[in-house]
């Protein structure tokens, strides 16, 4: 008994770094970094409305998504790093803290984001990016040690409602101080750097409680001597377990979709309010209730998609989530400029799938995972989560600047859900949980 309620307060407090991070993905990625940057980046634009970094001619309405695309490629040089010696020295707690207060440190200073400075916030969003990044790897990490199977799927999705609900607080504060602005005295692009800088202090105040109430494991190998040792290991390690993985094929096949539908549901979180302002000529206040509608419902959509993986299983579940998110993007593309309505019907759709797909994706493949090599395989998982949703921001960004228009960008993200639902179909989820040594329960 004693065992079981130790089980819940490591799992309430592991809830308590989705409710610390969400923040970042919602008030920061989703809602306010990409319209305000790219109105920065914009101020810094010459006559023909480019800029250029390093000397590279980049138009200012595809520099936030080519920005995300460097933060997540430099993710996937540095997250195998941490989780080798993550997984090597059972010291995941540290590095959790460490990248948790790092990003959260970068996304404070956005404050100082104004002005004509594109540079610098094309900087902190690549630093906040991996940071986030690295962290989650770690935090996803805990899971398979802190639920057994038979709980994941509820555990995992009361993580991504926990984190929903925090955006949803969050974001209500902020329309309050980006609607009420002139009343408190602040300009518009102040209130949004207040916004942006809370994000940050939330983050690093809430990390407070998962390192508090994790509980570290034993390393599941003995580290050779110093955690210097083993960090220079970490590539070899990485090297070992692409190695391995190619004994699993169906372990690499469900991340190969994942991989595709995820960079789908990434993109469209990092460049909603972008296609909303640019594209459809919506105000800030609109796209602000949107997103707030998405949290609320992805709190919803979280319980109820983990209600219906008890009953149908994880995996038929995702894939009729799929089926939604291609249609609801799909429709993007038709929606009437300057139109909240159908805006906030397209949040209606996205906030129903967003979170189950999120959870559920995550709990099933904890029983793919070989035991003791967590947070490597995480790296890997993060790898084809926000890690490398570098394809998608690209293609976005690709797509605008070749056509000019954000239907367009939009539009071309359809192909991912199609083909990650085509892979997902093949992967037979028993046979994979028993080729890694694990027992899945029964109906998954």
């Amino acid at each position: 008994m004693a065992g079981i309620r130790e089980r819940r307060r490591e799992q309430r407090g592991w809830y308590f770094y989705d409710w610390a991070n969400s923040v970042f993905s919602t008030s920061v990625l989703t809602v306010f970094l990409g319209p305000y940057l790219t109105e920065v980046t914009k101020a810094a634009a010459d006559a023909d409305g480019y800029v250029h970094p390093l000397g590279v001619p980049v138009r200012a309405g595809s520099f936030f998504p080519y920005a995300v695309s460097a933060s997540v490629l430099l993710s996937v040089l540095v997250m195998p790093l941490a989780a080798a010696f993550a997984d090597r020295t059972g010291r995941k707690k540290p590095l959790l803290g460490t990248a948790a207060y790092l990003g959260a440190g970068a996304t404070t200073g956005m404050f100082f984001l104004d002005g004509d400075r594109y540079l610098l916030g094309g900087v902190l969003l690549v630093v906040a990016n991996v940071s986030f990044a690295v962290s989650i790897v770690l935090y996803h990490a805990f899971l398979p040690q802190i639920a057994p199977p038979e709980e994941r799927d509820a555990v995992s999705s009361r993580g991504w409602a926990f984190g929903y609900g925090s955006g949803a607080l969050v974001l209500v504060a902020n329309l309050g101080l980006f609607l009420g602005h002139d009343a408190l005295g602040v300009t518009e692009s102040t209130a949004v750097r207040i916004c942006l800088a809370s994000a940050g202090l939330w983050w690093a105040v809430f990390t407070v409680v998962p390192l508090l109430r994790l509980r570290e494991r034993p390393a599941a190998h003995i580290p050779d001597g110093t955690g210097r040792a083993a960090f220079g290991q970490g590539f070899r390690q990485l090297a070992g377990t692409l190695r391995q993985l190619r004994r699993y094929p169906l372990t690499l096949l469900f991340l190969l979709a994942y991989l595709l539908y995820n960079d789908g549901i990434q993109t469209v979180i990092t460049q909603a309010s972008v296609f909303g302002s640019e594209g459809l000529g919506l105000d800030q206040t609109t796209l602000i209730g949107a997103i707030l509608l998405v949290q609320i419902l992805a709190v919803v959509g979280a319980l109820l998609l983990g209600r219906l993986a008890a009953r149908y299983g994880a995996k038929r579940t995702i894939l009729g989530s799929l089926v939604a998110w291609t249609a609801t993007v799909g429709a993007g593309y038709f929606l009437p400029r300057e139109n909240p309505f159908w805006f906030y019907a397209l949040a209606v759709g996205i906030g129903l799938v967003l979170g189950g797909t999120q959870a559920l994706s995550r709990s099933l493949f904890s029983h793919l995972v070989p035991a003791g090599k967590e947070a490597e395989y995480f790296a890997l998982y993060e790898i084809s989560d926000r890690g490398t949703s570098w394809l998608g921001p690209l293609v976005f960004g690709l797509a605008y600047q070749l056509t000019g228009d954000y239907r367009n960008a939009i539009l071309s993200l359809v192909i991912f859900f199609a083909v990650g639902f085509a892979l997902l179909l093949r992967v037979p989820v028993q046979r994979a949980a028993a080729a890694v040594g694990n027992v899945a329960p029964e109906r998954i």
